[in-house]
């Protein structure tokens, strides 16, 4: 191999995304934790490619957080011209206004292609900066109306925990910018490494953006926990299989009437729907991380047929597998 281009090969090995989290006086504290958790943790484990994170100050000097807490950050919003994605976890106040500073180093960011993330009420500083106008977003609860009623040009999706538009991404509620996040790191670099990440934090792999954010009954009995919880590692080690209600409750040891209705309390949806958007999960992975053909890539996901995939594939992510392949795989890199 010629001497340039190993070193080319050697430059995309070691690329390492840089994630910047924005901190400002008054800073909630449990959305920034989330973006420390999830993207500014260590992981040898993965090897060299994992992200590099900073904080970034949207004032300067030392700032306050919620609970006493003082933060020193890595450097002011300059940062942001060299980040690959940027964070804002939940803003100080839905009548603070949103500095006009913040407002342009986040429409040079997006303007070349840095992807932008928002945690909880971190939605209004994007909404504030216009970068939301005409796109789909979403919030907690409690603040979808306000979100509405005070910018009319986005479409605020009221019950989703995150609503991914690609180099937009917000979330719902706290929580769910933990759900938000590991989505990230799953379009990113796979199901395998979310997975990874996602076991460290001792919380669910995975939690389908489009569940509702309020559950009649989000948690179910012990006994019923586990099983539902043994149900989905058999469904994801299985996904190829065929799957009736019938053979799943009996699996559950529960009639079908119960099982529906455990589902749907356990997990928001349908056990027809959690199969789809699991099967899609599988097939991103594949094309992403390997060279298997589409005929191939539907068989071994459960939809049995290209055809099968392409129609839902494009109905979630309003690309064609091929084109999401051309996008996003690795081995292309």
């Amino acid at each position: 191999m010629p001497e340039n281009s190993k070193k080319m090969t050697n430059l995309r090995q070691v690329y390492r995304p840089l994630v910047v989290v924005l901190a400002y006086d008054g800073l909630c504290t449990f959305e920034f934790g989330v973006a420390v958790e999830i993207f500014g943790l260590p992981r040898p484990e993965l090897g060299d490619e994992w992200y590099r994170f900073a904080v970034a100050g949207v004032e300067s000097g030392e700032l306050r957080a919620t609970g006493g807490i003082r933060i020193m950050t890595d450097g002011d919003l300059s940062l942001l011209a060299s980040a690959d994605a940027i964070v804002v976890p939940g803003w100080r106040g839905l009548d603070e206004p949103v500095p006009d500073a913040l407002c342009e180093a986040l429409h040079d960011a997006h303007a070349r292609g840095c992807r932008l993330l928002s945690i909880c009420s971190g939605v209004f500083v994007l909404a504030a900066s216009g970068l939301l106008n005409g796109r789909k977003a979403t919030t907690h609860w409690r603040y979808t109306d306000a979100l509405q009623r005070r910018y009319p040009a986005i479409s605020v999706i009221e019950d989703v925990l995150y609503q991914d538009e690609g180099d937009i991404l917000t979330s719902a509620g706290s929580a769910a910018g933990i759900d938000l996040c590991l989505h990230l790191v799953r379009r990113e670099f796979g199901v395998e490494t979310a997975n990874h990440v996602a076991r460290r934090l001792v919380i669910p792999a995975h939690r389908d953006g489009a569940q509702p954010q309020q559950l009649n009954r989000p948690v179910a009995q012990l006994r019923e926990s586990q099983r539902l919880g043994q149900l989905f590692d058999f469904l994801h080690n299985h996904l190829a299989v065929s799957h009736s209600i019938d053979s799943l409750a009996r699996r559950v040891g529960m009639s079908p009437r119960t099982f529906l209705r455990r589902f749907q309390d356990a997990t928001g949806t349908t056990p027809a729907r959690w199969l789809i958007n699991a099967r899609l999960l599988r097939a991103k992975d594949y094309l992403e991380s390997s060279r298997l053909s589409i005929d191939c890539i539907a068989e071994q996901t459960g939809f049995v047929q290209a055809a099968t995939l392409r129609h839902h594939f494009r109905q979630h992510f309003a690309l064609s597998p091929a084109q999401y392949r051309k996008q996003f795989a690795r081995y292309c890199r």
